[in-house]
């Protein structure tokens, strides 16, 4: 296959493509507190709803004026993230593994903004990069606009229903926990149960996931999101059940017991969900395969990993 543009052109696309994250990431660390909790930081929200807003108006414009959109999207989108590595390694008391992805994945989502600019030079429909801008439309703005703090209410309401329930489902197995607000105690061990205990990051990710399925109908949408959110919910509340009874009882560690052994059944919990949801709505499996097929379609980057790989283009 040949070269639809000059090796001068190409070289200048990779390099404003690995720029523009570098120096996102660069300028987050500096703009922006290790210490400071974004929720503490109102302004930060402004690149993170702009972008989701922009992600959604592409998502339904779906042409060229869409993926302009949608690049813009991509790139606030990406900012917000280049803010918090620093954050997340803070926070997590020196853990560098949420820092790292959050790393990448602001490469990620530049790439995801190349993609669409290469749409527009090819003057070409891609289904799956509009189903992605529209799932992390959907899902973003369910989520922050709770996470934000621009509704307290739900979000602290939430907080309390799922501790009461995570509570009850203990009582009823004859475990003698008692809740405090928040906090569940069991044998005088307090496990607080926080937003992210809540499970709403997996079941907003699964509606925005098949709600930005534009080939299937809302009958079908509704099921499949009714069939699998409704399981993660109550799933979750025998994950904390199951934290608080192997802490509470001395049976292991909050390390062992939350962060190994409950994160490892939410993902076995996850994936299985994901492939009940593929029977449901074999349109997903396509969506999320045309996302691992966007290095085929030869653009800049993909002819420049093409020749450090050694393959012919």
């Amino acid at each position: 296959m040949k070269q639809p543009t000059s090796n001068a052109f190409n070289s200048l696309a990779v390099l404003i493509f690995f720029l523009v994250p570098t120096v996102m990431l660069i300028s987050g660390y500096y703009l922006y507190p290790c210490s400071t909790s974004p929720a503490e930081n109102p302004p930060i929200f402004i690149p993170l709803f702009l972008g989701l807003i922009l992600l959604g108006a592409g998502f339904l414009i779906k042409k060229k004026v869409g993926s302009a959109l949608k690049i813009s999207g991509w790139a606030l989108f990406s900012f917000f993230w280049a803010l918090l590595p620093c954050f997340l390694y803070t926070s997590e008391g020196g853990d560098v593994f949420n820092a790292v992805v959050c790393i990448i994945g602001v490469y990620i989502l530049i790439y995801m903004a190349y993609q669409e600019w290469l749409s527009i030079k090819k003057d070409e429909y891609v289904s799956c990069l509009n189903w992605i801008a529209g799932g992390t439309f959907i899902a973003g703005i369910i989520y922050f606009t709770i996470d934000s703090g621009l509704f307290p209410e739900i979000k602290k309401g939430l907080i309390t229903v799922v501790a009461s329930q995570s509570n009850s489902l203990l009582n009823i197995l004859g475990i003698d926990s008692i809740r405090e607000g928040s906090m569940i105690l069991y044998n005088q061990t307090p496990i607080t149960i926080i937003f992210a205990c809540t499970a709403i990051q997996a079941m907003v990710l699964f509606v925005g996931m098949i709600g930005a399925l534009g080939s299937v109908n809302i009958k079908r949408k509704l099921f499949a999101i009714s069939i699998t959110v409704i399981p993660m919910y109550f799933l979750n509340l025998v994950r904390n059940a199951s934290v608080v009874f192997l802490v509470g009882g001395g049976i292991t560690s909050f390390h062992i017991a939350h962060n190994v052994l409950s994160k490892a059944g939410a993902l076995i919990t996850l994936i299985a969900l994901l492939f009940v949801t593929f029977k449901i709505v074999p349109e997903l499996y396509d969506e999320i395969l045309g996302i691992f097929d966007l290095t085929k379609r030869k653009g800049p980057i993909e002819y420049m990993f093409s020749k450090i790989l050694g393959k012919k283009k």
